[in-house]
Parts: structure tokens; C-alpha cells; sequence
């Protein structure tokens, strides 16, 4: 064999190797000491509950790459509104197991429906999404709408998105865009969450916390099976559903937002005309953290309790 052929193969294993040196989830070990774990049906899953336990609940769902600690600055604001809140990692992410297959709209429906059951949440929950959780949270909407007193959808992904080409690569180029993926996505990924260094965060450490994530193993195949799943497709259907069940939803846009544009704005106000909408034009895709306090001044208001 020459030496090409070596460097070629080389090449070609060099995701893989990568991968198998990352750590398991199984030796990290929580930050929080009250955090717990749910046995569902395709893994375990960690979540953390906060607040008053007779108070109404909140349910927050992360988006592709950042764990729950991504609310970790907006839920002491929920709770000393009277909130009951719910936080917790999607599978491949965070403390949480990474089970093979496709994280489709079905794969995540399935998820929330299993750990409300798990948790005995009954009743409506206030439903909260940040990026692809928000299109996570917008399918289990649309699906059970006698569930969600409110959908709050913040930087909502669902109606077009930005990750970056060799993001757009994976979506339609099996194999190739497997291993472009695996070999650029991480460093596009380290650049983007070096930027927000300089910014303050309501989350302590959050762009070390979120670098950590690239050190465990399943986290970019989970990521990448997201954005060949639930991220693949928009929502204009849900999005119509729950207009036509009058259900209450709140958007929050970031006026600098280079991953979701603001132009998506314009698209879900045709999909749901009912839909209110709350715009913090310096903010960027980050803003659940990085202006979690203006944030909260306008939709705080707005927040249904009963």
C-alpha cells in the first residue's frame, strides 16, 4: 500500500479516533448537588427542579449545543415570580445519556412527554424553548396543546437558521459531510463561544462550561443528528396549529442574532398572527444569558400564571 493510501486512511479515521479518546458521560459528575436522574425509555436523563413546589410550572427546554445551565440566569427570576421550574439536559447533551438514531421532532416530543410522566407533571406547564428547544417545544405544542399554558420560544429556531457551511454540508452528504462535520464543526463551534467571552453572562463560566462539552463522547454525533432531524425542516404547520388552538405564545428575538436572523421574525407573525413577539435589538443568539435582565423586564409582564 502507498503511502498515500495510508494518509488517506488516516485522514478517514481521524474523526473516529478523536471520538473514542473523549471521555463517557458516565464518569462526569454533576455540578449541582440537587440535580437527579430519570430512566427513560432511550436513556437516562438529568434534570434539576427549582422553586416553590406549590407553585405553577415552568418547563425549560436547551437548544443544540448548551446543556441546561443555559437558564441557570433566567430561572431564580421565574422562581421569585412564583414559578416551579423544570430544567434538563437532551439526550447527547450535558449529564445526560447519548442513545443512537435520528433526534427527529418525534425523538424529542417523545423525551418531554416521558419525563413530564416520569416527574408526575399534570396539568398545564409553561413551556419554555431557547434555539432548538424552542422548535422542540413548538412540536409538543402543536401535539398537545391541553398541556401548554404558554409557549415562551426564545431565539426560536424552526423558521430558517444559520449554522455555519459545514453544518449545511451534513444535511444532504452522508459520509463526507459525517467526517466534514466531525473534522470543522468544532472549531467553528470553539470560535463562536470564544466571541462571547467578553460579554457579561448571568450564567458563571458559561463559555468554559460550554467548550467543556466538546470534551465528552456522543456530543457531536448528537449535535449532527439534530441537525439532520429536528432542525432539518420548518415548522410552518405547527406553528399554524397553534394558532388555530388560540394557544398563547411569546418570541423573543435578538437584534443581532447571526445564527437565527431577525428576518425569522417576520415569517412565524405570518405562520401564527397571534403570536406576541418581544425584540432586544443588542442582543444576539445568546440572549437568554448574555441580556437575561432586559429580557426579563419585558416579558415578565407578560408571563401567564393560572
Amino acid at each position: 500500500m502507498t503511502f498515500w493510501a495510508y494518509a488517506l486512511g488516516a485522514a478517514a479515521a481521524l474523526p473516529v479516533i478523536r471520538e473514542v479518546v473523549r471521555k463517557p458521560v458516565s464518569q462526569r459528575q454533576p455540578v449541582d448537588p440537587e440535580g437527579k436522574f430519570a430512566e427513560l425509555s432511550d436513556g437516562r436523563i438529568y434534570y434539576r427542579w427549582h422553586g416553590p413546589k406549590d407553585g405553577p410550572i415552568a418547563v425549560c427546554v436547551h437548544g443544540l449545543t448548551t446543556p441546561s445551565f443555559v437558564w441557570d440566569g433566567l430561572i431564580p427570576l421565574l422562581v421569585a415570580q412564583g414559578f416551579r421550574v423544570l430544567s434538563f439536559d437532551l439526550y447527547g447533551r450535558g449529564l445526560s445519556d447519548r442513545p443512537r438514531g435520528r433526534q427527529t421532532s418525534a425523538f424529542f416530543t417523545s423525551m418531554l412527554s416521558q419525563i413530564l410522566r416520569d416527574q408526575e407533571i399534570e396539568g398545564k406547564v409553561t413551556l419554555f424553548g431557547n434555539s432548538m428547544g424552542s422548535a422542540v417545544a413548538t412540536c409538543f405544542a402543536a401535539q398537545h396543546p391541553d398541556r401548554v399554558r404558554q409557549l415562551v420560544l426564545c431565539v426560536p429556531a424552526g423558521m430558517g437558521h444559520d449554522l455555519g457551511l459545514s453544518a449545511r454540508l451534513t444535511k444532504s452528504v452522508p459520509l463526507i459531510g459525517d467526517w466534514l462535520f466531525h473534522m470543522n464543526y468544532p472549531r467553528v463551534l470553539r470560535r463562536g463561544i470564544e466571541a462571547e467571552r467578553g460579554l457579561s453572562s448571568t450564567v458563571p463560566g458559561i463559555v468554559d462550561r460550554q467548550l467543556d462539552e466538546l470534551r465528552w463522547r456522543g456530543y457531536l454525533r448528537s449535535i449532527l443528528s439534530s441537525i439532520r432531524g429536528v432542525l432539518a425542516s420548518p415548522l410552518k404547520e405547527d406553528h399554524r396549529s397553534l394558532c388555530d388552538f388560540k394557544l398563547p405564545v411569546l418570541a423573543i428575538w435578538g437584534g443581532t442574532d447571526d445564527v437565527i436572523s431577525i428576518s425569522c421574525k417576520d415569517r412565524l407573525a405570518q405562520w401564527n398572527p397571534m403570536a406576541q413577539h418581544i425584540l432586544i435589538p443588542e442582543a444576539g443568539h445568546g440572549l437568554i444569558y448574555t441580556h437575561t435582565n432586559a429580557m426579563w423586564d419585558v416579558l415578565s409582564p407578560k408571563l401567564l400564571m393560572d
